[in-house]
């Protein structure tokens, strides 16, 4: 397969309620759209990068300058096949969500013309998979218990709440003490405490949570570790595992015993995949996470999640919890489990009034001759 070139298009898609985190405050979703062009057909992706760099050093603007000046010519000319994006894109150091971009496209075009589904090349086992949701940092308790009463009458298997200091114990227990003790239940403080604070988020131990994730720096597995030793709450890593590697190494530490995988940020779905499988070697559950993803992302992610070792509920989420209108059909929640894709590629397009409705600026980058 021959690239012709990629199509660059950043979309706006205003959020249907402020998401808050410890990094700040989401009103609006700006995202890259990708169309891989090539002998053989098209294909989409989707870089998660965002505006700043606040969750990773990646963000948008610089993204697309990679994929510009570096990524386009660095496939131009080659036999394309989604294994060769990685090692064709290995020189560059990082901008892990810059190529997951490209090979996701790739991957589209590829599968497409080979009318296969992502979630068979894969290797998906559920057709459909069980989702949690994120709620976000709110202004007062009762609004969180109102927002999670809401998610928990749509069927969402699992709520996750957004932390940071000052707000953590109070909200677990006013969840916990509201909904009982069979809601699986799960916090992440995106990097928001030191070591400093580590006997105070044992003490969330009291609340029956599922897991704490990342509540240090990406590279601190020291501290992290050290929390896995004192708490009875396992500890699962994001923002720290960026490869299969990556992934290892943590769980050889004792740093995690549950990994959030994302595409975007590990570099795409089949080192995605690799993660998967050295979690599942050493019998650590894996889920998805998410980025805020238009409907091409989330048609990836169920996917991806419909491996055997993804056996807690991801970060996937109807579409409706963040978009009055995506780029793509919308995605429902039924029953507490998503639909996986099953047509060929990623399983979904575009809708062209839609995407053309969101596009803020387009771009074509030729391969160079």
């Amino acid at each position: 397969m021959k690239l012709d070139g990629i199509e660059l298009r950043q979309v706006a898609l205003p959020l249907v309620s402020p998401f808050r985190t410890s990094l700040g405050t989401q009103t609006a979703r700006q995202a890259l759209v990708l169309r891989v062009v090539s002998d053989e057909g098209e294909g989409w992706g989707e870089c998660v990068a965002e505006d700043d760099p606040t969750y990773c050093p990646e963000y948008l603007a610089g993204a697309a300058d990679v994929i510009r000046r570096f990524v386009v010519p660095a496939l131009a000319g080659l036999d394309l096949r989604p294994a060769s994006v990685a090692g064709a894109l290995r020189h560059l150091r990082g901008h892990q969500m810059a190529k997951s971009a490209v090979e996701m496209a790739v991957l589209d075009c590829w599968l497409r013309a080979r009318l296969t589904s992502l979630a068979d090349h894969l290797g998906a086992v559920r057709p459909r998979v069980p989702v949690g949701v994120s709620v976000g940092i709110m202004d007062d308790l009762d609004t969180l218990l109102e927002t999670v009463d809401r998610h928990l009458t749509a069927g969402y298997a699992r709520i996750k709440l957004k932390i940071e200091p000052g707000w953590d114990v109070e909200p677990v227990r006013a969840v916990r003490d509201t909904f009982g003790p069979a809601t699986m239940l799960t916090v992440d403080a995106n990097t928001a405490y030191s070591p400093a604070d580590i006997r105070h988020l044992a003490g969330l131990d009291a609340y029956g949570l599922a897991l704490v994730e990342q509540p240090f720096a990406p590279g601190d597995l020291r501290s992290h570790a050290a929390l896995a030793a004192r708490s009875e709450t396992p500890v699962c890593l994001d923002e720290s595992i960026t490869s299969a590697a990556d992934a290892a190494e943590a769980i050889r530490l004792g740093a995690c015993s549950v990994i959030n995988i994302k595409p975007g940020r590990v570099g795409g779905y089949l080192e995605a995949r690799r993660i998967h499988d050295v979690a599942s070697a050493h019998g650590v559950p894996v889920w998805c996470g998410g980025m805020l993803e238009t409907g091409l992302g989330r048609a990836g992610n169920l996917a991806l999640a419909g491996l055997p070792g993804f056996t807690l509920p991801g970060d996937i989420s109807a579409t409706e919890r963040y978009y009055r209108r995506d780029i793509t059909r919308p995605f429902v929640l039924e029953d507490g489990l998503m639909a996986v894709p099953t047509e060929p590629g990623l399983g979904v397009l575009p809708d062209p009034a839609s995407l053309t409705a969101a596009t803020t600026t387009t771009e074509w980058i030729p391969a160079p001759s």
